[in-house]
């Protein structure tokens, strides 16, 4: 039976790095999920790949119709979240769904799938370390850092919900912490 991997972090943990080393593991059977957003394709991205496109409208009668796992409106019309029918979909294809989604959503999908569901928590060593991450990347202007660690220090304190917390201190071991970390739950009967 394929099984779910639910990855949440604040923003600079490493926790893309980690899921992107873990994709690239063919014994784990991993397919990334499929998130649905309301903003408009970037780039070369396609429907149905990286993400389903909806207009904000559709967006909103799915979410009144119970459609999605969980979703989020991070700004006013720009809704992201994790419908319910693809997951089972990728899951019925016998692939086993890693997602990458914020605290509160990995908190819904453990809900809602249970002992099926494995959420990993990567944890930054600490809050000085994450402002010394995110300055390290030159992206973000400093009032932008600024809210990013008021959120993260939110975020920290759904650790202890999540089934296993892996600290990204080094991340050669922190890779080689959450591949054991799912290798086993996979094995699980």
């Amino acid at each position: 039976m394929s099984k779910l991997i639910i990855f949440s972090a604040p923003s600079g943990s490493g926790k893309s790095t980690i899921i992107n080393y873990l994709l690239a593991q063919p014994q784990l059977k991993l397919a990334f999920s499929i998130s649905a957003t309301s903003r408009a394709p970037r780039g070369a991205e396609q429907d149905g790949v990286e993400y389903f496109f909806l207009t904000p409208d559709e967006f909103r009668r799915r979410i009144e119709a119970g459609e999605f796992l969980e979703y989020e409106e991070v700004y006013k019309d720009r809704f992201y979240g994790t419908l319910k029918s693809q997951v089972e979909k990728q899951l019925q294809e016998g692939q086993n769904v890693i997602f990458d989604v914020d605290v509160v959503g990995g908190c819904n999908i453990k809900q809602f799938y249970g002992d099926r569901a494995l959420s990993v928590f990567i944890q930054p060593p600490s809050i000085e370390e994450l402002r010394k991450r995110l300055e390290g990347r030159g992206t973000d202007a400093p009032e932008v850092i600024e809210s990013r660690l008021a959120k993260a220090s939110y975020e920290l304190t759904f650790a202890p919900k999540f089934d296993r917390v892996v600290i990204n201190d080094d991340l050669e071991t922190a890779k080689a912490e959450a591949l054991q970390v799912i290798t086993e739950f996979l094995n699980e009967e």
